[in-house]
């Protein structure tokens, strides 16, 4: 058995006692002492995540745009200016979820891509492959140089800027899902508007020779750490997808509440576009449970058109209460009540449309 992964920041996890579990293969902290507070915060006041396990790759060359026009589900034309960001699904011929990723628009001849841990290793294999295949001759970069920590609340931005004022001017005016390149004495820092918790925030890319230091004056600053508990706790009340656990190389995109990360009104072709043309079979709905339980991935939906089955599942603390996504027959509307097999018994649950929370308020009842 080979040893755990560790990102830059692991002895820095260690030292503040975290509880370490393994994560596709890494060991990543899963909380700090107390997961619920750690997700309070974020909802609050401003947490911090190490995300350095995912992977940034640079895609350099004349045809970046070609490439990427034709290796993603969603339309990098959408991006003009400088900075902006696109969320995507990069497919199978067969239309299975190879990843979901984030690509950025810098230049004609640079695009940069944040991909997924656990995926990382394939979905370089795969770009390496397609571009060679395509002969686009474009150079695919990855960046372990890059460490990645996401800071996210309602002050999150407040208090980056506070730890490091040569920030403030090039991200205050960005708007969501846009980042700044910023040449510091240590070398570039990417500062994006994006995060995995429904609430405001950046992910930041730093040197990971300099992680540490960022994440202690972040400390400083009162940004609370935090681990992959309150992480999968605060993105399902967002209604964000997990890769592995909502969709994976078996499921479609339309089958998994992403249908509007796919462009198939353009002529352009795009890898898994053919096997889009069908349509969806499926959909992804959020289930709040109005029985006593608590709702998990994998388990039987029953409803008036059919089995379904939860994906993912938890307790929310910021509603008090079990939510789960669920991919459910597509007659099933939102309002319905549908029972779901917890311990042989059936409890019910009702449909809704998510996200469950978003900017700290409770939107799905």
């Amino acid at each position: 058995m080979s040893a755990l992964k560790q990102t830059v920041l692991h002895s820095t996890h260690l030292a503040a006692h975290a509880r370490m579990v393994d994560f596709g293969g890494w060991d990543m902290p899963v909380n700090y002492g107390s997961q619920i507070e750690e997700h309070h915060a974020v909802r609050g006041d401003a947490g911090m995540f190490d995300v350095s396990h995912m992977r940034v790759v640079d895609i350099t060359g004349d045809k970046t745009r070609d490439f990427l026009r034709y290796l993603l589900a969603n339309n990098v034309d959408k991006l003009q200016i400088s900075g902006k960001a696109l969320y995507s699904c990069m497919l199978r011929p067969e239309g299975g979820v190879i990843d979901d990723l984030i690509v950025y628009y810098f230049s004609e001849d640079f695009f940069r891509l944040v991909v997924n841990a656990g995926t990382a290793d394939k979905d370089i294999e795969w770009l390496n492959e397609q571009n060679a295949v395509g002969e686009f001759g474009l150079n695919i970069n990855p960046r372990p140089d890059f460490a990645l920590i996401a800071v996210q609340g309602p002050n999150a931005r407040a208090k980056v800027w506070a730890a490091f004022p040569f920030t403030q001017a090039p991200s205050e005016q960005l708007k969501p899902f846009n980042a700044a390149r910023i040449e510091h004495e240590h070398g570039e820092w990417m500062v994006a508007r994006t995060g995995y918790t429904g609430e405001d925030g950046f992910e930041i890319a730093v040197p990971a020779t300099i992680a540490a230091t960022v994440w202690q004056q972040l400390a400083e600053q009162g940004v609370r750490p935090a681990g992959l508990g309150a992480r999968d706790t605060l993105r399902l009340e967002a209604g964000m997808n997990l890769y592995g656990q909502d969709m994976d190389e078996t499921v479609n995109p339309l089958n998994s509440g992403l249908a509007w990360t796919v462009d198939l009104q353009s002529e352009r072709d795009f890898i898994g576009k053919t096997a889009l043309s069908h349509g969806a079979t499926a959909q992804l709905v959020g289930l709040i449970l109005q029985d006593k339980g608590i709702l998990r991935s994998h388990q039987t939906v029953k409803t008036a058109h059919g089995e379904g089955e939860t994906t993912s599942g938890t307790f929310s603390p910021t509603m008090q209460q079990s939510i789960a996504f669920a991919r459910l027959p597509l007659g099933v509307t939102i309002g319905d009540t549908v029972q779901v097999i917890i311990r042989d018994k059936a409890l019910n649950a009702k449909v809704v449309k998510m996200p469950f929370v978003r900017n700290g308020k409770i939107i799905a009842v």
